[in-house]
């Protein structure tokens, strides 16, 4: 299995850059995981939001296939702990699907369209974060996942 994370445009800051970076070299130790960023709209601000979110949703629908089971990373999705949140990964590992998806959208959110196609929708929490800091915030949460399900001495109760 691949897990993918999409997300629109690029992360400024060298430091964040660095720690996914981190976070995503010890993940290939237990799965093939994929970063996809999708570069920020042009003369988006000629855009309002809805044609935003719909051309937005264009270019995550073409990253994705049929057989692709997508997550989107929501505040009205399903919160878990990270023992939780390595069952749900243990569940999706165990279906025998190519590839999951993550996402994470633009500013202002994602097209109901982009609702519809998905499988589930996943929130880190209920604070609001940039998405710079969500592709930290994910990508280190998913290398616990990992750790928790290998019984690595990196996740404490």
């Amino acid at each position: 299995m691949t897990i993918k994370l999409v997300c629109i445009g690029k992360t400024d800051s060298t430091e964040l850059k660095q720690l996914i970076e981190m976070y995503k070299k010890r993940l290939q130790f237990y799965i093939k995981f994929e970063i996809e960023v999708i570069p920020d709209l042009k003369k988006a601000k000629n855009l309002d939001e809805n044609q935003q979110k719909t051309k937005e949703r264009e270019l995550i629908l073409s990253k994705v296939q049929a057989s692709d089971f997508v997550v989107l990373l929501d505040e009205k999705g399903k919160e878990f702990t990270s023992v939780g949140f390595s069952e749900y990964i243990q569940k999706r590992l165990n279906s025998g699907m190519k590839q999951l998806i993550f996402v994470i959208g633009g500013p202002y959110g994602f097209s109901e369209d982009l609702y519809k196609r998905a499988d589930s929708k996943l929130a880190l929490s209920k604070l609001t974060f940039s998405h710079q800091m969500v592709r930290l915030f994910f990508t280190e949460q998913l290398y616990r996942a990992f750790t928790i399900l290998k019984n690595e001495p990196y996740h404490h109760q």
